[in-house]
């Protein structure tokens, strides 16, 4: 499992790298689909270190329920929800480049805040 959680981790990574080169690029929908991206890699690393399946939409909104109230910060739903509004952006395209780039910055502090629990195993 190890190596799986390191592979989500480094996409995690990766695509939070991605979804600031967009934002340079004024590229909205792309940054918020990275960072989309991001998130839900970081989810799935935790996912992967506990065990527990983790292949829908559905099951990722529920496992960062479960880690918010395990924590005891409901900032990690917004933050995640967040990131799903980016990821709809990508399609819809009606946010405002001020809010992607908030909401960059949003998933940026969700990843920095769920990295460590992926490591807790």
């Amino acid at each position: 499992m190890l190596e799986s959680t390191n592979q989500y981790l480094a996409a995690s990574r990766e695509y939070m790298g991605k979804a600031y080169q967009y934002l340079a690029d004024n590229d909205l929908p792309q940054a918020g689909e990275k960072a989309w991206g991001a998130a839900a890699e970081v989810v799935k690393a935790i996912a992967e270190e506990r065990g527990r399946y983790h292949s829908s939409h559905r099951v990722l909104y529920q496992i960062v329920d479960d880690l918010a109230q395990e924590v005891g910060d409901p900032d990690i739903t917004r933050m995640f929800q967040v990131a799903s509004d980016l990821h709809i952006n990508y399609y819809e395209r009606w946010l405002p480049v001020s809010t992607v780039q908030r909401g960059v910055a949003d998933v940026q502090a969700f990843v920095d805040k769920l990295e460590p629990l992926a490591r807790e195993g």
